[in-house]
């Protein structure tokens, strides 16, 4: 049988094309029931480390989580038993440590180890640090990192600091190191600027989060023996861990958008601009959620709301997240079917101008959206070396054409 999205034949019991990846047998055209870096799970489900670690779920399902889950373990122990600066460097570098590992795992990096490692985390780091000490002073206020006993007084200038300020500044340098690496050519992949926006994110927050709590690290363990394990346990849990898939997730969809669909990186158009802005409320969200926590009069409280708050935010940037990579994901397979169909590895491939998947060769319409390529003017399609479609006018001629031949053909029998 063949593939009603790609034309490819199959095999009578397939359940999914192995060409571009459409379900046939439920009637789930746009594969919203199986997310395509985990067919086990929707789209549509909160599930963090599948999302952000997307080229290791196949071959290691469980092995990210395990040691995510084996950091936190560490992180509550060392809390718990008051040994507080060793757990809050476990909560600050759990997260960025364990992503290094998957992108050297899974070669990310297409064997250009120290360019990424310095542009995508150390350099956000670096400037993370130094962005979070200048705004510290703006601020004018510890409201953010005073541990919560007792209600902290509102502080305008405090709130339109950690608001407004710090989000918009802080992705811009979250940006940086990303947008570089994916403007080249080896990096140019949508899945790959996804992936250096995370890392970048998550660099960032763990800066910011050893700025903020430096100074229980300066007391020592002896002086930090006073302070409550569970609500330092909530803390570091929403600062540690919450904190950075929040920044590196709103990040990489940002920056997914700069890589874009098709052929090469899309660049500063509209759709990156508007994944920056989403990148920016997502973090200010965070801010004010930390904010308005803190005026709450019980410690206790305060982090438990921060923490649940924080998780809400968390759940819906993943779900966005989420259907970034899986639109990524079945483009790449068009682009292999259409490839597979014809145009070869180093032929020229042409996207819709619609919804921006490859076409097929010799299609008269995009098999992902149904755009009519006759109908929008001077649009190529890979018909090895056709040429371009013509505009909706010639090819209604063509149309008329065709048929007075039919005619004519008609009459002569």
């Amino acid at each position: 049988m063949e593939c009603p999205r790609c034309d490819g034949w199959l095999p009578q019991a397939a359940h999914y094309c192995h060409h571009c990846g459409h379900d046939l047998v439920s009637q789930d055209v746009q594969r919203k029931k199986s997310y395509a870096a985990q067919p086990n799970e929707p789209v549509l489900s909160f599930s963090p480390v599948s999302t952000i670690m997307p080229r290791g779920t196949a071959g290691h399902p469980g092995t990210y989580r395990v040691a995510l889950l084996i950091t936190l373990l560490i992180m509550v122990v060392t809390a718990a038993l008051g040994a507080v600066p060793l757990a809050l460097m476990v909560a600050a570098f759990a997260i960025p440590i364990v992503y290094i590992v998957y992108i050297y795992d899974v070669n990310l990096w297409e064997d250009h180890p120290i360019l990424v490692t310095l542009l995508a985390f150390v350099f956000t780091f670096a400037l993370g640090v130094g962005w979070t000490l200048l705004w510290q002073q703006l601020r004018g206020t510890n409201a953010m990192v005073a541990l919560p006993d007792a209600a902290q007084p509102f502080h305008t200038r405090g709130f339109l600091v950690m608001v407004l300020l710090v989000p918009v500044v802080g992705e811009v340098i979250r940006q940086l190191g990303p947008v570089v690496l994916a403007s080249r050519k080896e990096f140019d992949d949508l899945m790959d600027g996804f992936s250096f926006g995370v890392i970048s994110g998550v660099a960032y927050a763990a800066a910011e989060t050893l700025v903020l709590y430096w100074s229980m690290l300066q007391i020592g363990f002896a002086g930090t023996q006073h302070i409550d394990a569970l609500q330092m346990i909530v803390l570091l849990l929403l600062h540690g861990f919450v904190k950075p898939i929040i920044y590196g997730t709103a990040s990489g969809i940002a920056v997914a958008e700069f890589s874009g669909l098709g052929k090469g990186y899309d660049g500063f158009t509209g759709r990156y601009l508007r994944g920056v802005a989403l990148a920016i409320g997502v973090v200010a969200a965070f801010n004010l959620i930390i904010f308005l926590s803190g005026l709450v009069p019980n410690g206790g409280v305060s982090v438990i709301l921060a923490l649940i708050g924080g998780v809400a935010l968390l759940a819906g940037v993943t779900l966005a997240a989420r259907n970034v990579l899986h639109v990524a994901l079945m483009e790449a397979a068009m682009e292999a079917a259409a490839r597979g169909a014809g145009v070869g590895a180093d032929g020229e491939l042409h996207f819709c101008v619609n919804c921006e998947m490859p076409l097929l060769p010799d299609a008269l319409f995009c098999s992902t959206c149904g755009l009519g390529i006759a109908a929008v003017q001077r649009v190529p399609v890979p018909a090895g070396g056709a040429g371009e479609v013509p505009d909706a006018e010639a090819g209604a001629a063509d149309t008329r054409q065709a048929q007075d031949q039919t005619d004519r053909t008609e009459e002569e029998r």
